[in-house]
C-alpha cells in the first residue's frame, strides 16, 4: 500500500509484546510515524497532543478499554477528531463483542492473532474506501452497513412515502 509513511498512526494496546508485533508489521509495510499508548486514557491524551490519521486499538484494556475510547473519540465534546478511523483488535471475536465495538463507532475490526495481511487490508479499507458517517439519536460513527442493497433508493421505499410520491417515483 503506497504512502503509509505519510500516515500518523496511534497504536493502543496494554500488552507491550502485542504493540511490538503490531509495530513491526506496520514498520515493515512502510509506516514511519507511529505513536504508542498502553491504554485508552493515554491514547486520548496522545490524540490531544499529536496529529493522528488512524488509530489501531485493543478491545480489552484497563483502565479505559477500546470500546470506551472509541465512544469518547466519537461523542466527547472535546474530542480531537470524532471522524478518526479506528481499527479494533481483539482476541475475542464473539458476535456480541463485534456488535459492541461496531455500535461504539469502530470503523474496522481485526481478530488476534493478527497477520500483516489482515491489518493492512483493514487499513486499506479505511483509507481507500471510507464509509460515510451517520449521526442518529443514539449513534455517531461510520455507517454500520457494509453494503447497499441493490435497488435501494434512499430512506423512502414505499409509494406512500411523501418524498417519493412527490418526486413521481415508482414504488420499490
Amino acid at each position: 500500500m503506497a504512502s503509509l509513511g505519510n500516515l500518523n498512526i496511534l497504536l493502543v494496546d496494554d500488552n507491550q509484546h502485542m504493540r511490538a508485533i503490531t509495530s513491526a508489521i506496520l514498520q515493515s509495510a512502510g509506516v514511519r510515524r507511529l505513536k504508542e499508548a498502553p491504554d485508552g486514557a493515554a491514547a486520548l491524551e496522545a490524540l490531544r497532543n499529536h496529529p493522528v490519521d488512524l488509530a489501531i486499538v485493543d478491545f480489552n484494556m484497563y483502565p479505559l478499554d477500546g470500546v470506551e475510547f472509541t465512544r469518547l473519540v466519537r461523542n466527547s465534546p472535546d474530542s480531537a477528531n470524532p471522524y478518526l478511523p479506528i481499527i479494533m483488535m481483539t482476541g475475542h471475536s464473539e458476535k456480541s463483542r463485534v456488535t459492541e465495538a461496531r455500535d461504539a463507532g469502530v470503523t474496522e475490526f481485526v481478530v488476534k492473532p493478527i497477520t500483516a495481511k489482515a491489518i493492512l487490508e483493514r487499513m486499506q479499507a479505511v483509507i481507500l474506501r471510507p464509509r460515510a458517517f451517520v449521526k442518529a439519536e443514539t449513534y455517531f460513527g461510520p455507517d454500520r452497513r457494509r453494503r447497499v442493497a441493490e435497488g435501494y433508493r434512499g430512506p423512502f421505499r414505499r409509494a406512500t412515502d411523501q418524498a417519493r410520491s412527490d418526486a413521481g417515483a415508482s414504488p420499490a
